[in-house]
């Protein structure tokens, strides 16, 4: 008999996984429980979806069920696993027809994360939603054929800046609610304030360092929210608190960040044999620090489920490819309307609690040369390590052709490079497309006046 490779969430990281053993194994059985009814879509287009940048979800779909089934993968949908007994090597799951049991020769787990819903009054009623998979933007998309005027979102983080580009180009009178003190926490206050002054043209509401508290409602539906300050009108809500890594169904497994499953660098679970696990639902390697860390990303689940998926064709007789996981740089890149943000590595307190003496500077340049039709302004901003001399973070927010800029930092970093390295690193230029001082070379440049500043040496 075929042994059977088990899957267990049908998304980017599980179907990856699926797809790879399927294809390197000759005699295999491949079985994929989807709890929901799409497989392998990119959950981070739902929000270009719902403003309209987007025609269709259909658009989001790399590859639907059916193709799945075709190459000849069982992918399951609407089936839900309720439990996985390692040592017996079953799951049990329901469906339409009931429960049953199945069982596994090796085992994935993708089973991804889960929005968070605080507990907080109101918190249920009709017209608040998260934004987290296909189903969730149908029913927003739903609710915005009514008669609805004002929306309000309920954190800024990537998912929040892009619902509130969202409702505001669909002429809803937006609110953005966010406890800290700039918009988009993870990048220093002197991006934050560059994405706020954007918002404020844009015409959506920012409201800082303010707590939700509640939400009031009218016959069950949502009407405003409510903070210690005040509350705001809404007639739909999107919550978006972050996301919690579905963990439960291995309760002895391993855990680090936010209850996130430990692997190894070859997505195996640790200290569970034949069980591995990637995308949303583990913890990854930052490269900076060393300390274990969840950034739910769809390249990292692409990745995590490329190297499970090799990695369990080898256990069954495939050549291994040598693969592995190596770790993140915590590379990212979102907009709000024009405005391009990105950001790699650390920020500055990150910096600190990692044990090193950061040093920070900021910059304003130009996305081409300053004389060329069609520049635009960028704020930059800078990281290194006082001591070494090595760059540690980078973040930028800035017009048409910034935010890949990130990308050339992102690989600074990945290599370790100090400073005056990246100063000297031969990238590219031409009038049409940068500045003679690469962006990113102008903040490393920065910084190297910021660090010879007092010392008497050269910047």
């Amino acid at each position: 008999m075929a042994p059977r490779v088990l899957v267990i969430g049908g998304d980017a990281a599980g179907m990856t996984a699926a797809s790879a053993v399927n294809r390197l194994v000759d005699d295999v059985e491949v079985v994929v429980l989807e709890r929901g009814t799409y497989t392998s879509y990119s959950a981070c287009g739902i929000p270009f979806w719902i403003g309209g940048e987007i025609d269709s979800c259909d658009d989001l779909v790399a590859r639907t069920p059916e193709q799945h089934r075709e190459r000849g993968i069982d992918v399951r949908l609407e089936s839900t696993a309720t439990g996985v007994d390692v040592d017996a090597r079953t799951v049990t799951y329901t469906d339409a027809a009931g429960e049953h049991t199945l069982a596994w020769d090796r085992l994935v787990v993708g089973t991804g994360a889960a929005s968070v819903r605080p507990d907080l009054p109101g918190i249920d009623a009709t017209g608040i939603h998260t934004i987290k998979d296909i189903d969730d933007g149908h029913a927003v998309l739903d609710a915005l054929d009514g008669d609805v005027r004002r929306a309000v979102v309920v954190g800024s983080g990537y998912i929040g800046m892009e619902m509130a580009e969202a409702f505001a180009g669909r002429g809803l009178r937006t609110t953005v609610i966010e406890r800290e003190s700039t918009p988009l926490p993870i990048v220093e206050d002197h991006i934050g304030e560059v994405i706020a002054e954007a918002m404020g043209r844009f015409g959506v509401e920012l409201v800082t360092e303010a707590e939700v508290t509640g939400f009031g409602t009218s016959d069950g539906r949502v009407t405003s929210v409510q903070t210690a300050e005040g509350e705001h009108e809404a007639d739909i809500v999107v919550v978006a608190f972050g996301v919690t890594p579905r963990s439960s169904l291995l309760p002895d497994a391993q855990k680090g960040m936010k209850d996130g499953f430990v692997t190894d660098d070859q997505q195996r679970l640790t200290g569970l044999d034949d069980v591995w696990s990637a995308g949303d639902c583990v913890v990854t390697l930052d490269r900076l620090t060393g300390d274990l860390v969840h950034v739910p990303l769809g390249t990292h689940a692409n990745k995590q489920g490329l190297v499970a998926g090799e990695s369990i064709a080898a256990s069954l007789g495939a050549t291994w490819s040598g693969r592995t996981f190596p770790g993140i740089v915590q590379t990212a890149i979102t907009k709000f309307c024009d405005l391009e943000i990105a950001r790699t590595g650390l920020g500055e307190q990150q910096a600190r609690d990692a044990g090193f003496d950061p040093v920070v500077t900021t910059i304003e340049t130009t996305t081409r040369a300053g004389y060329y039709p069609g520049t635009e302004s960028m704020h930059g901003l800078g990281i290194a390590d006082r001591s070494t001399r090595r760059l540690l973070g980078v973040q930028v927010a800035g017009g048409a052709g910034s935010g890949l800029r990130i990308d050339a930092a992102a690989m600074a970093l990945w290599n370790g490079l100090t400073v005056d390295e990246l100063v000297m690193t031969d990238l590219s230029y031409a009038p049409p497309f940068s500045s003679v001082w690469s962006p990113i070379q102008v903040v490393a440049r920065a910084l190297t006046k910021e660090l010879a500043a007092g010392t008497g040496r050269p910047a």
